[in-house]
């Protein structure tokens, strides 16, 4: 009884300790006091069931309803990453041909932005077009970039050397190589070869024979090109024969073809003719057109009349050219390549010429002159007096871009030249002249080969 009475007390005590609770709160107090609410309730020690916490804010809304333009875009896949897209522009400019600002673009943007199908694009354009500034630009370009150590692309880059004229880039290019095939050497011995420096070229193949390479049958190619570049007639027969004794490698048409230039460029039509006549081959029209073009050069008529005959029993199609005494007139563009840093390529055709540049050609035929030079009037029409000759000789395209580049380009620095068609005798006379004239380096590529005039004297010794 007095526990229970104690208990009693003990509750009612606990009663009025505690705040009497207000009344329930219309609507429009509920708006006004709802801080004060949540406080009152967070204080009591038994939870208010006459009021009701507020409702929890709305959560942020969710990516999935953002705009689409402020979508993070997702992360390519693996195999997208590592491969490169070229960018529209490069792409177009490639196929617009204006290979220099497509150069000029991939040097900003830098070569990784391409790939490798558009880059050896460029390289052959770069070589097609005589481009030697464009292609350093983009060689400079690749050696900073991923394709550095790609052996394909560094060959194309040798050959580009090679095709623009310039075997001291090529061989630069062959030492910055971190690796090498034999395609490589092969490509480096033709680039000395192809450009007049046969001893170079053949010290490149001892080179690479002390290596322990072994070669192919394109390398034995490139050195015969090299023996006739440095009229190495004993060593070209000593590597024609190392061919099948030493390596096993069958000759070909093309390494037969190759002794018979080193033979001809060297001047023994008699040795020429015992060669071919001893073939293990049969003689086809090419053979004999060689032949042919030797003894011209070399004054031989009988040899040149019988080789001629020969060629046509073998390939009528060669007849009208056998009877053509001289090269065919010049009718088609002729390029010059300037190399300061505003490069560019500028186009002349047969009787196109400024002022200017015929005062030039004016001086260069008088000084000529004086150099013991006559004007060798087979290479124009027949049937006009002989002055008339002579001044038609001035108008050809090759000498209308010299003297151009005599007049553009800084003294002292060599000019480079294209041609669609074989250089004629005259031109190639009086280009000797003019390179001893002007003391610089005349570079011209004709349809045949590369011709490097410098101090009255020519790479290809004459025959072309």
């Amino acid at each position: 009884m007095s526990s229970s009475m104690a208990m009693h007390r003990i509750g009612s005590s606990i009663s009025a300790a505690l705040f009497k609770l207000p009344k329930p709160l219309t609507p429009k107090t509920l708006k006004l006091s709802t801080l004060r609410c949540l406080s009152t309730s967070s204080s009591s020690a038994a939870p208010n069931t006459h009021y009701h916490r507020p409702p929890p804010p709305p959560p942020p809304p969710s990516n999935r309803w953002s705009p689409p333009n402020q979508r993070p875009p997702p992360p390519p896949p693996p195999q997208q990453q590592q491969q490169s897209t070229p960018p529209p522009d490069l792409l177009s400019l490639c196929r617009d041909g204006k290979i220099k600002e497509a150069v000029d673009l991939l040097h900003q943007v830098g070569a990784a932005a391409a790939d490798i199908p558009t880059i050896a694009t460029l390289i052959a354009a770069c070589a097609d077009q005589n481009l030697l500034d464009a292609g350093k630009r983009l060689h400079e370009s690749l050696t900073r970039s991923r394709f550095r150590a790609d052996v394909d692309i560094n060959n194309r880059i040798l050959n580009m050397y090679s095709r623009c004229g310039s075997a001291s880039d090529a061989r630069r290019a062959f030492d910055r190589m971190p690796d090498r095939n034999l395609e490589s050497w092969n490509l480096l011995i033709e680039a000395y070869a192809s450009n007049g420096h046969g001893d170079d070229g053949l010290d490149v193949f001892e080179n690479m024979r002390k290596l322990g390479l072994r070669p192919d049958a394109r390398t034995f190619s490139a050195v015969l090109l090299a023996c006739a570049a440095a009229e190495a007639v004993d060593e070209a027969f000593i590597h024609f024969a190392s061919m099948s004794d030493e390596y096993g490698i069958a000759p070909s048409v093309e390494h037969y073809l190759g002794v018979i230039d080193v033979l001809g460029k060297s001047g023994y039509l008699y040795e020429l003719e015992e060669f071919v006549e001893n073939l293990p081959i049969e003689p086809n029209a090419a053979v004999w057109e060689m032949v042919m073009e030797f003894a011209r050069v070399h004054g031989d008529v009988e040899l040149e009349d019988r080789a001629g005959e020969l060629m046509v029993m073998l390939d009528s199609s060669r007849t009208v050219k056998a009877k053509l005494p001289s090269p065919p007139r010049k009718r088609r563009i002729t390029g010059l390549n300037m190399v300061d840093e505003k490069n560019r390529v500028v186009e002349f055709r047969l009787m196109t010429h400024t002022k200017s540049e015929l005062e030039k050609l004016r001086q260069a035929k008088a000084k000529a002159k004086e150099q013991v030079y006559v004007p060798d009037t087979r290479y124009v029409l027949h049937d006009i007096d002989q002055e008339a000759k002579e001044q038609a000789l001035m108008y050809h395209s090759e000498r209308l871009a010299i003297a151009y580049g005599l007049i553009s380009t800084p003294a002292r620095t060599p000019l480079r030249i294209i041609k669609n068609l074989r250089i004629c005798g005259d031109c190639h006379n009086a280009i000797k002249i003019m390179s001893r004239i002007v003391g610089r380096e005349l570079i011209v590529r004709d349809n045949k080969r590369f011709h490097h005039f410098k101090d009255g004297a020519c790479s290809c010794n004459d025959y072309w």
